[in-house]
């Protein structure tokens, strides 16, 4: 399941907004008042034109009859020249101007010459030179052209990036070292022109001020669209992948060209607060592989009860039912006998991560990030492992308890919980591991780095203990 994250920015921030996908279809009389109104905008632009033009010819008929001695009729030609440009601007031209995306004009952007333009702009310089030394007229016309290309190219490439819409889709849960498909959408609101050659690039913050863990940056890669038609749409799929676990945020996206003639990369800057949680890496790996089974046979002989699987035959008790009663066992020793099971519909766990650690244990603080992660992960993977089983889970860690409930409904949340976590010193005074001897009704598996001799003595009844060094 995929939701979307986009922010529609203000038109006059200079950036074009990125468009949220939960966007409702149009109504068929919206479609039909928009196009009422486009028509109603070019009869406007026609009937000016043609207003203009008759203003232009009157002025130019006031001159001819002011050069042949007809004072009045120049006189009253000027005048209704001057009356039909007043009527256009007063009347026309503020209906258009309400039509027209002026926020085009105020887009920022960003200019780079590129190894093209580098050598472009040098044959440019040495034509200059040519030209001015020599006075030769056609050299000058030459670098008129060559001049002349430069301003096209930086038209062109302002009008491609003019008018597209960015539509950015990030799948709802990511892991670490895993790959995510993302879509992007540009849509191209221009009625008459295409663009070509556009590529959606992350581009770098404007700050470098971080909440948390350090965030990364979530587009890493340009995603290339070869062309957008006018007045349409194009998707493209794009691959995502996040190193590790935590927050990755894009403070702004870019829609970067080098249209036409590759001699400016020209980038238009969309401003964005994109940011999605990487949940720990959940690949089983060699260490969860050896303690599995492990943690798995302690919880069987934790939750022994009444199910499907025997557990055990043992002396009778006056609170057992006489139906679990093994009656070969009971000739055999003379005495009764009741049949235990494993209980496998009651398979509750607490699964917790005790992040205080002594940072004397550790050569430097890359090794002790690199054990806190692997033992975040061990427990991401244990997490997802009773989530298959259909558990009740519940998770604890500092500062954070999510109730028991099926891992189903709480998964997410405990995964959330550990991208997010932080290591923490050791000190003297209250430690996690004592919070955990108020619930002995569970069976606990607790991810630790305390020694084995500071476990307190009742967790080693009702807990399994996975220590990490």
């Amino acid at each position: 399941m995929a939701s979307t994250i986009g922010i529609a920015t203000d038109h006059a921030s200079g950036g074009s907004p990125i468009r949220k996908s939960n966007r409702k279809s149009t109504h068929p009389s919206n479609r039909t008042a928009n196009r009422t109104a486009e028509r109603a905008s070019w009869r406007n632009f026609f009937v000016a034109i043609g207003a203009l033009g008759l203003a232009l010819g009157l002025a130019l008929y006031s001159g001819a009859a002011a050069e042949t001695g007809h004072v009045g009729v120049a006189a009253g030609s000027a005048l209704a020249a001057l009356g039909l440009a007043g009527w256009v601007g007063l009347t026309i031209v503020p209906k258009l101007a309400r039509r027209t995306p002026l926020r085009w004009l105020a887009y920022q952007m960003d200019y780079k010459i590129t190894r093209e333009g580098l050598v472009y702009l040098g044959g440019v310089a040495v034509v200059t030179l040519a030209a001015l030394n020599t006075g030769n007229n056609l050299l000058f016309m030459v670098l008129a052209c060559l001049l002349s290309g430069i301003l096209i190219s930086g038209i062109l490439s302002r009008l491609v990036l003019s008018g597209v819409d960015l539509h950015l889709e990030l799948p709802e849960h990511v892991f670490a070292t895993q790959p995510a498909v993302a879509l992007a959408e540009l849509r191209n609101e221009k009625f008459w022109l295409p663009s070509f050659s556009l590529s959606v690039v992350g581009e770098a913050p404007e700050s470098k001020r971080q909440r948390g863990r350090a965030p990364g940056a979530i587009l890493t890669r340009p995603v290339y669209f070869p062309y957008l038609p006018r007045r349409g749409s194009v998707r493209q799929s794009v691959e995502l992948t996040f190193p590790r676990r935590g927050i990755y945020r894009q403070d702004a996206l870019g829609l970067r060209t080098k249209f036409p003639f590759g001699f400016l990369q020209k980038t238009r800057r969309v401003d964005a607060d994109l940011e999605i949680v990487a949940y720990p890496a959940v690949q089983p790996s060699d260490e969860f592989f050896e303690v599995l089974p492990l943690v798995t046979g302690e919880l069987e002989s934790y939750v022994r009860g009444r199910g499907h699987d025997l557990y055990s035959i043992r002396d009778y008790r006056s609170t057992d039912g006489s139906r679990h009663v093994d009656w070969k066992a009971t000739a055999k020793k003379a005495s009764l006998q009741v049949r235990e099971y494993a209980r496998e519909d009651e398979r509750r766990v607490l699964l917790a991560l005790d992040p205080d650690l002594d940072p004397a244990a550790f050569k430097n603080s890359a090794e002790m990030a690199e054990h806190f992660d692997r033992a975040v992960s061990l427990c991401a993977s244990l997490a997802w492992h009773f989530y298959e089983l259909d558990s009740v889970l519940e998770f604890r860690t500092a500062g954070t308890t999510i109730p028991a409930a099926p891992a189903a409904d709480v998964i997410y949340d405990a995964l959330r919980s550990l991208a997010l976590i932080e290591p923490r010193k050791r000190t003297a005074g209250a430690r996690f591991l004592d919070q955990l001897t108020e619930q002995s009704d569970i069976f606990k598996i607790i991810v630790t780095f305390e020694p084995r001799d500071n476990v307190p003595t009742r967790l080693w009844n009702s807990s399994y203990l996975l220590f990490q060094s």
